[in-house]
């Protein structure tokens, strides 16, 4: 089962995204900011991250940089999940070392197709 870590500062995105997640079979745990998320991806380094960018504390691009750097931390799939959608913050993102990037609000099919993308769900899986 692929585990994915949401980091996001607010408590509904979280829960929303919790209940897709887990409908499409991921094992799932929460970040209220970027340095609970490092903390929490030094216990266990996830598959996923959803991550947002507007954080108190440590915002979602100084986690991404700092998770980059961090052992292991190159490998899980980071999706940038925000309402920033200027073309700055999208290729601060990539080059930060983001894998994708979807605007909120999202849907299940949304994320699903995503997860798709980055091999994280079978394209048989139902969504």
């Amino acid at each position: 089962m692929n585990y994915c870590l949401i980091v996001d500062d607010s408590r509904t995105i979280r829960k929303v995204s919790r209940d897709i997640l887990e409908s499409l079979s991921f094992e799932v745990n929460e970040a209220e900011n970027g340095a609970v998320g490092l903390a929490e991806c030094r216990i266990r380094m996830p598959d996923v991250i959803l991550l947002d960018w507007n954080m108190p504390v440590m915002d979602g691009y100084n986690f991404l940089t700092e998770l980059r750097k961090t052992p292991g931390g190159e490998k899980p799939k980071v999706v940038f999940c925000t309402t920033e959608n200027d073309m700055d913050h999208i290729t601060r993102a990539l080059g930060a070392g983001a894998d994708e990037y979807i605007m909120k609000p999202f849907d299940k099919d949304i994320l699903a197709a995503k997860f798709r993308e980055l091999g994280l769900l079978s394209e048989t899986f139902p969504a």
